[in-house]
């Protein structure tokens, strides 16, 4: 299947790392969004949003990173423990899925992502809906190992993806004690970080330039 991104970004790393933990492999295309590929006729057919990442798996189009990979977990994973069928386990996972895209990851766009686009620093304002963010994550895993159960979820893998952008824009979170060792545990063991890692420190290369 066809999946068009780019390492860097967050939601893009959410569906790399999934897909590695299902075992499935992507034909990965690089959209470079800067010299306006995402807005070509022929990706606009698949994706009139024009948004990565995207997913076209035999000529069924989908995008918005928590959606596919709802997806993928659906369609192919064999282990039913990272999105169970259970209706009240897999709303949980859902609550903490729409939370990292509304709460988390909203933060950080409004923040680093801001930052980078318009050349100004993140007001006071910004700062802290990220610190209640992180109270927030922080006392999810209060006394948990994991984010929406007892093992690893989709929900982990997606704000994995959300709290080590974090990690590489240099935003301190190691006064959360349980989201430290979520992280420290996750970095560990979740298939496909090494590659997560690796779009990081891609992200963190064009924030230094972008402010030297």
């Amino acid at each position: 299947m066809d999946f068009y991104y780019l390492p860097l970004s967050a939601p893009c790393r959410a569906v790399t790392m999934t897909a590695e933990t299902l075992g499935i492999k992507l034909n990965k295309i690089q959209l470079d969004l800067f010299a306006g590929a995402h807005l070509k006729p022929e990706f606009l057919k698949l994706n009139p949003q024009h948004t990565i990442p995207t997913l076209v798996d035999n000529g069924f189009a989908v995008w918005e990173s928590r959606a596919i990979i709802v997806y993928l977990a659906e369609k192919y994973s064999k282990n039913e423990s990272i999105y169970p069928k259970c209706p009240k386990k897999r709303a949980l996972i859902n609550q903490r899925l729409f939370f990292d895209a509304g709460t988390l990851y909203q933060a950080f766009y409004d923040s680093y992502i801001i930052r980078f686009l318009s050349n100004k620093p993140i007001d006071e304002e910004k700062i802290k809906k990220i610190e209640t963010a992180f109270e927030f994550l922080n006392t999810f895993l209060e006394g948990q190992t994991y984010v929406a159960g007892d093992s690893l979820t989709l929900a982990d893998i997606s704000l994995l993806a959300t709290v080590s952008s974090f990690d590489v824009a240099k935003y301190d979170f190691s006064k959360y004690a349980n989201v430290s060792r979520w992280y420290e545990n996750l970095k560990k063991s979740t298939p496909g970080w090494k590659e997560n890692w690796a779009g990081c420190v891609e992200y963190e290369k064009l924030l230094n330039k972008s402010s030297g």
